[in-house]
């Protein structure tokens, strides 16, 4: 079974680092799922909860307070501000309210305004690289 590398990067620690099968996750525009032999993508997320399927089987739950997400060939990485992982989705979903109590209106809009730049520049990195390979 072909697997993807997926890490969860917070600023002061790498939160996931392991083989998955699959990985959910929600953008600014809804929810997406990524397979092993899916198109390079990237992705703004949304504070919300990453799901994920570990190689050796089951389901894997990380809450993220927005970021960036980049799949590149087999390697998926998830760039965050703040996270937890878990297994009980009631507790994540209340970390996440707890995560974003404490952030400003300014705070919140600055945030959602650097992840699109940053998933926008990443976007127009990889279609150079396309465009370089073709």
């Amino acid at each position: 079974m072909r697997t993807m590398r997926l890490r969860v990067l917070l600023p002061t620690e790498v939160l996931v680092d392991e083989s998955v099968t699959k990985v959910i996750a929600e953008a600014h525009n809804g929810f997406f799922c990524l397979l092993p032999r899916h198109v390079d993508f990237v992705a703004a997320l949304v504070p919300g909860i990453v799901s994920f399927a570990p190689a050796e089987g089951g389901e894997a739950l990380v809450a993220v307070d927005q970021g960036v997400l980049v799949k590149c060939a087999d390697d998926v990485m998830v760039s965050a501000y703040d996270g937890l992982r878990g297994t009980d989705l009631a507790a994540l979903q209340s970390a996440l309210v707890a995560m974003s109590a404490h952030l400003t209106e300014e705070e919140r809009t600055a945030r959602t305004g650097l992840a699109r730049l940053e998933a926008g520049t990443l976007r127009h990195l990889l279609e150079l690289e396309e465009q370089r390979r073709a």
